[in-house]
């Protein structure tokens, strides 16, 4: 067996990890708000430093990083800003009437784009979490509430 092959089977999952500012408030937008369930975590003079979450078969991992002493980070910007991460599902319109019943608002509208509804979140740090599924609605096509 090739050295390249062995790599590529042996790759099982790409989860996305990312530093938050807010642990809780974190929490609360992707476990109360989108459904995601914390099957791990590491807990570190009594606060919880980083957690796996899961939804379906997908995963994500958080850190809240610290913002003094040994380890600090100072990000100079929201720390977010620019990352994107797209989960393939079933239904993107349910996960967007779940999280509207739990509180939590859509960046915007879902829409149709490359043969999928597209349903885009901003989570309190900027991360962009999208859910999509694919449709045969024509592109461009903005779903409202109403739509039902």
């Amino acid at each position: 067996m090739s050295v390249e092959k062995k790599t590529q089977t042996n790759v099982k999952q790409a989860v996305p990890f990312f530093h938050v500012s807010n642990m809780e408030e974190s929490l609360r937008f992707y476990v109360d708000g989108l459904g995601f369930e914390m099957t791990r975590k590491w807990i570190d003079e009594g606060k919880l430093r980083w957690c796996w979450l899961e939804i379906g078969d997908a995963a994500l991992m958080l850190q809240e990083f610290r913002k003094e002493g040994h380890d600090s980070w100072k990000p100079s910007c929201k720390v977010g800003e620019g990352v994107s991460v797209s989960f393939t599902c079933e239904d993107a319109l349910a996960i967007y009437h779940d999280a509207a019943a739990r509180g939590i608002k859509a960046g915007k509208n879902p829409f149709v784009g490359n043969a999928l509804w597209v349903v885009p979140f901003s989570d309190p740090d900027g991360y962009r979490i999208e859910f999509a599924s694919p449709t045969d609605v024509p592109e461009e096509t903005e779903y409202s509430p109403q739509d039902k």
